[in-house]
């Protein structure tokens, strides 16, 4: 396992993140820490969740874990804030100095620690002004309950507009975004990817194998079943046509040439693109960790990226995840 540095932090992060995101809900507490447990042995240091997944559940097994195994000094642990929590109370969602301050408390009890290492506000609200949220975030840093300050899917304008209010009014800036990222949906290249090279931010893609497509257990032409991800995706903000499935028969001819998996491939392929810091994996099973953990073996040339390239056009979009305005659905 390699390690990178976040941004202008210092902190050195491993080249793969661990996403909590099916933690305590599709994946069991036992399972989950097995998980965990498995991805740390393997020199995993990157952890991240959020308040939203599972409603507190995955920070709670992610907390149980780190405590039974020692390590969460030596663990860089990211959670994230904004999404609703409360479905009675107006105010239990969004980027507020109420609810983030209130949010942080919550997460640092759920997930029994004294500080989190990444905090980041999860999606952009722009009924509040990014000062509001900034002052906020810098009374937590000051506190001593979070360590840095990040964004997840944010538009480059957005992180930009973010960066010049925190020097006007002094407070700590944001150090990473994190976007959708993967070879269906490349548009963060046009302007976010050069933002990151300007301004030192790391970049902690999720979605790297795109909800799955990337796995290659999708076929041209099949009907999918009505409780996967692409079924539930299919006629909403994200239609994987024939142009996606070239994307993978491309994928799928280079993994086999190399000897690993469509979805190593992919995760390569991101890990490998310019101001990526950390790709986020977010395994349900452990034969899904083995599988990510497999692509810090697979080298991808460029020759490889040439010919990905072709079918998925530097700077373009074959299938939608990334919204330059305000960030994509939450679907």
């Amino acid at each position: 396992m390699d390690y990178r540095a976040l941004g202008r932090t210092g902190v050195q992060v491993s080249e793969l993140c661990l996403g909590a995101m099916m933690f305590g809900g599709p994946t069991g507490e036992a399972d989950s820490v097995a998980i965990i447990d498995r991805a740390l042995e393997a020199g995993v240091n990157f952890l991240d969740t959020a308040n939203v997944y599972s409603r507190g559940r995955s920070e709670e097994v992610v907390g149980a874990a780190l405590r039974a195994s020692g390590r969460r000094d030596a663990v860089v642990l990211a959670s994230k804030v904004h999404g609703r929590m409360d479905d009675d109370d107006p105010n239990a969602a969004g980027n507020s100095r109420r609810h983030i301050t209130a949010q942080c408390d919550a997460s640092l009890r759920r997930l029994g620690t004294d500080w989190i290492d990444l905090y980041q506000i999860h999606r952009p609200s722009p009924a509040v002004p990014i000062d509001e949220t900034l002052r906020a975030l810098d009374d937590l840093v000051h506190a001593g309950k979070i360590r840095y300050i990040g964004f997840s899917t944010f538009a480059a304008w957005q992180v930009v507009e973010s960066i010049y209010v925190a020097k006007e009014l002094g407070v700590n800036r944001v150090v990473c975004e994190q976007p959708p990222y993967n070879l269906l949906d490349r548009r963060i290249e046009r302007e976010l990817v050069p933002v990151a090279q300007t301004y030192g931010l790391a970049l902690i893609p999720w979605s790297p194998i795109a909800s799955g497509f990337l796995t290659g257990k999708y076929r041209r032409d099949e009907e999918h079943p009505a409780d996967s991800r692409l079924a539930r995706q299919q006629g909403g903000t994200r239609e994987y046509g024939p142009q996606a499935f070239d994307v993978l028969d491309v994928v799928e001819a280079i993994a086999r040439e190399k000897g690993c998996t469509p979805s190593q491939l992919a995760v390569a392929w991101c890990a490998a693109q310019p101001a990526v810091t950390s790709p986020i994996i977010g395994p349900r099973t452990m034969e899904q960790l083995e599988d990510n953990l497999g692509s810090t073996a697979v080298q991808v040339t460029a020759e490889d990226c040439a010919r990905l390239d072709v079918v998925a056009p530097p700077g373009g979009s074959v299938v939608g995840y990334y919204q330059a305005d305000f960030g994509p659905s939450a679907r």
